[in-house]
């Protein structure tokens, strides 16, 4: 993944998550979030009694996306993204609590679990000296270079 990407990531705190309930209704909600560089993953937490967990469970796929913590009204920048919820088990389970605490303290007095989107599609859009740039990203494309 580029850089210009995993830096942007690393630097936000919050994104909106969008998934849909068993008729296709959309639903949205947002999150705190940790992320893993290394496999691209997301980690956040939530309740498992919320709405979007029951529908996360029913369909693991979600859309997204990350907008700076600190809005600049002349200055671009953003990531849209696609994934898949996954099922934290064992190490995986372990390596996201840890990431995610590590990044968020306070919400060790929260309750909840943590939960893993694998990114499968980042789409960036910022602006530099008035133009737009947009770099994409796909786990597709890099598993075939």
């Amino acid at each position: 993944m580029k850089e210009i990407i995993k830096d942007f990531i690393q630097q936000q705190t919050c994104a909106a998550i969008c998934c849909v309930d068993s008729s296709g209704s959309p639903y949205c909600f947002s999150c705190f979030y940790a992320y893993n560089d290394e496999e691209n993953l997301l980690y956040f937490k939530s309740s498992v009694e919320s709405h979007h967990v029951a529908l996360l469970k029913e369909n693991p796929l979600i859309a997204g996306a990350i907008l700076p913590d600190k809005l600049n009204t002349f200055l671009i920048k953003g990531i849209q993204f696609e994934g898949t919820v996954l099922d934290a088990e064992g190490d995986a389970a372990k390596q996201a609590s840890g990431k995610y605490y590590r990044r968020h303290p306070v919400a060790y007095a929260v309750p909840g679990e943590v939960w893993i989107i694998r990114i499968e599609h980042i789409k960036m859009t910022y602006s530099t000296t008035g133009f737009i740039n947009k770099v994409s990203w796909s786990r597709e494309s890099e598993i075939l270079n």
